[in-house]
């Protein structure tokens, strides 16, 4: 076990993970390469991250001598996904360094403290109200105006936890779909793209940020990415320099997606993810150091990769029966593809994706 939370990893340490979804798994890959070990603590039994770590504790997130006996095998913890009940929180940081820190966790778990902080960073983001009940959605919308977003503040992922307000009338129908779930209003914001930004920051505050990618969502759910994004140099540039700013606020270590819009006015924040993010998986056929590497480089003390980008890439989620087009894949040209080890195929479920290489034309 390292001593001080600003020393290096060794080969052969051990990165504790929590969550075990793709994003564990591609993250346990990673570490492999770089000579470290992972052990995913993770709730569900046989998550896709369990299949190439070395070690899996299963146990709920209250399990507190699970979650002890999990700090004690680990150096350093990281995780897959921000929504991690609190309490475990605060038991595993009085007992293993947790990387990213847990202020990105605070601000990025419920959309209105987001919101907020973003804000107050100088930093343009939709306008937006805290709804807790009807009669402050009904005055928001007279502030804010339709069409807009009710969503959760929290928990909510690929479209779900939200609905779509047109018309002022659908306040009630739409408030009462959510369930009682605190909730916040989100303006809509005339964009041309959107476009995300992965970026890491080290130890020693080093910041190495990847080109920016354009985004295509449907249903909620990102379709594909692209890059390079459709953006100007110094779009490009400040789109760079703004996750930047986030990082550096936010005393950041590791990789964070920082998810933009593009509008007339400037470059407006969707929302930040403080770990690796699926828009960022194109990293790994247009880098030689890509999103997974880099974020393990970070939480393990180690130097950062540029980032530098080699090629063009499109990158395209396998959703649902998306499967079924895998025999074409398997023998198309130019063509990396990642299956995440689920078993069982439903639609709007992310089984894999695939990255391809661009050629000139």
């Amino acid at each position: 076990m390292t001593d001080s939370m600003t020393d290096a990893l060794v080969p052969g340490s051990v990165i504790g993970i929590l969550g075990g979804g793709q994003l564990g798994r591609m993250l346990a890959i990673a570490a492999a390469r770089l000579g470290l070990r992972c052990h995913v603590f993770e709730p569900s039994q046989d998550p896709p991250a369990g299949q190439v770590c070395e070690t899996v504790t299963t146990a709920s997130y209250d399990d507190t001598d699970a979650l002890r006996a999990f700090a004690d095998a680990v150096d350093v913890i990281t995780y897959e996904f921000e929504n991690i009940p609190t309490e475990a929180l605060d038991l595993l940081e009085t007992l293993r360094p947790i990387r990213p820190g847990r202020e990105a966790l605070r601000v990025s778990q419920d959309r209105l403290t987001e919101k907020t902080w973003l804000t107050d960073l100088g930093l343009l983001t939709a306008p937006f109200a805290d709804i807790p009940d009807l009669p402050a959605l009904e005055a928001a919308l007279e502030t804010i105006g339709t069409p807009a977003i009710l969503k959760t503040r929290r928990f909510g992922y690929d479209g779900k936890g939200q609905v779509k307000i047109e018309t002022p009338d659908q306040a009630a129908d739409a408030l009462a779909a959510l369930n009682g779930a605190p909730a916040i209003l989100e303006g809509f914001v005339p964009f041309r793209s959107e476009v995300s930004v992965i970026a890491a920051r080290g130890l020693d505050g080093r910041v190495a940020a990847f080109d920016p990618g354009q985004n295509v969502h449907r249903e909620g759910i990102l379709r594909c990415t692209t890059v390079p994004a459709e953006l100007s140099t110094a779009q490009r540039t400040d789109a760079v320099l703004l996750a930047g700013r986030i990082l550096n606020a936010l005393d950041y270590v590791g990789v964070m997606g920082v998810e933009l819009f593009v509008t007339r006015s400037g470059l407006v924040v969707n929302e930040i993810a403080p770990r690796v993010h699926n828009s960022g998986h194109w990293t790994q056929a247009g880098c030689a150091v890509d999103q997974f590497e880099q974020h393990m480089r970070a939480v393990a003390g180690l130097p950062l990769g540029d980032g530098q980008r080699h090629a063009d890439v499109v990158m395209e989620n396998l959703i649902g029966h998306d499967m079924d087009r895998l025999p074409n894949l398997l023998s198309t040209a130019d063509t990396q593809i990642h299956l995440y080890g689920k078993a069982e195929t439903r639609p709007g479920r992310k089984m894999g994706h695939v990255n391809r290489i661009q050629r000139p034309a």
